[in-house]
């Protein structure tokens, strides 16, 4: 039976933090719409800042959906599902923005991420997601799953770049300027990393 929440702490914040990866939902207004739903990961780039906040960092990629949709409208909603331990999914849905380098805020926001080096993965924004509605439901239909490792692809990939040749990458490709439906995505030139 699942059951709503008016904060994420106690057992819902350790459940929480403590899985290897989770999903992240949005969509245009449009009701024609592609809808995005994205697996994120990497140890150390989630992080709970209050009972009703959370932020993700986004790395570079070949799309740029997410930050599309949030800059058009803001929802989201963000699901972990235990792979292990007892049956749990959890949704944050509520509304995000991405806060982009050159925001006065996003040095404070990285400092929640200590466990991350920003400039091996083609940082391009953190992601700040506030609840407006936090609920669990049971996980019985999901599998037991292992989790091994981090891939070190990611890191290895974009650790050779530097801001001049990450903002060339991701001119060259096609959804990074505008989403798959022609929504403005993330902002061009990448401003310079100050971290």
């Amino acid at each position: 039976m699942g059951k709503t929440y008016e904060r994420i702490d106690g057992r819902l914040r350790t459940f929480i933090e403590s899985q290897p990866v989770f999903f992240t939902a949005t969509a245009p207004l449009s009701g024609d719409g592609t809808v995005n739903l994205s697996p994120k990961g990497l140890t150390g780039s989630f992080a709970v800042l209050d009972e009703r906040t959370v932020a993700y960092l986004d790395f570079a990629g070949s799309n740029a959906e997410t930050i599309a949709h949030l800059r058009e409208n803001g929802r989201i909603t963000l699901m972990w599902c235990a792979f292990q331990g007892p049956p749990n999914i959890v949704r944050v849905h509520g509304s995000g923005e991405a806060v982009f380098r050159d925001d006065p805020r996003f040095g404070e926001l990285l400092g929640h991420f200590p466990g991350i080096d920003p400039s091996l993965h083609g940082l391009r924004a953190v992601i700040v997601v506030t609840a407006a509605l936090i609920r669990d439901t049971c996980g019985y239909g999901v599998p037991f799953m292992t989790y091994d490792e981090d891939r070190d692809l990611h890191g290895r990939r974009f650790a050779r770049e530097d801001d001049s040749s990450l903002d060339a990458y991701f001119r060259k490709k096609e959804h990074i300027e505008k989403s798959l439906d022609g929504l403005p995505g993330l902002p061009l030139p990448l401003p310079p990393a100050t971290f």
